[in-house]
């Protein structure tokens, strides 16, 4: 029911967007070819994912365990593979890339907490009282982060809610690393 957009077919507000993804990705996600309909949400997925990336105070790792945790609780059949390919590209152990992907307890107590917040802040709609915060801050976080983990959600419930309406097809980058979430299984 979407288009899949090329630059020379996308609204022109989105066109510079799309080259931005290609700059970035070296192609064009299929996502991004969708998001390219709306040139607002596609740029506010862009600058919510670029201001987690460079301005959070999250490392990587911990970056990639919001993302799949949000997007393991959405059953983001599309991004779970995406960020499986991210992860390996940055040398995330496979230990933390199966965990995430299967939604069970990380070995690290750190980012353990982390996912444990994530997945708080998701379900309970941010209202994860002062015990859930607590644990969050005692596991080495700041308060900062515990906002920062909101840009993060934000970023992903554009993706996640983009590729669940548009069932955004698995292209040949990551279709090795299809999912279904163990609900469905």
């Amino acid at each position: 029911m979407f288009t899949y957009h090329e630059i020379d077919t996308a609204p022109a507000p989105s066109r510079p967007l799309m080259e931005k993804s290609i700059a970035s990705f070296g192609r064009l996600p299929d996502m991004h070819r969708i998001l390219a309909e709306a040139p607002a949400a596609y740029e506010a997925y862009l600058t919510t994912m670029e201001l987690f990336a460079k301005d959070s105070m999250f490392t990587p790792t911990e970056q990639q365990v919001v993302f799949m945790t949000m997007n393991f609780e959405n059953k983001c059949h599309y991004c779970i593979p995406g960020h499986t390919v991210l992860m390996k590209m940055q040398n995330i152990s496979d230990d933390i890339i199966e965990a995430l992907r299967e939604g069970t307890p990380l070995a690290d107590t750190k980012l353990e907490a982390l996912r444990t917040y994530t997945k708080a802040m998701i379900q309970t709609r941010g209202r994860i009282g002062e015990h859930g915060l607590q644990a969050f801050l005692d596991a080495g976080y700041t308060k900062r982060q515990a906002l920062e983990v909101l840009v993060g959600i934000a970023a992903k419930t554009i993706s996640n809610f983009t590729n669940a309406l548009a069932h955004t097809r698995l292209n040949e980058v990551v279709s090795k690393y299809a999912w279904t979430h163990p609900d469905d299984r």
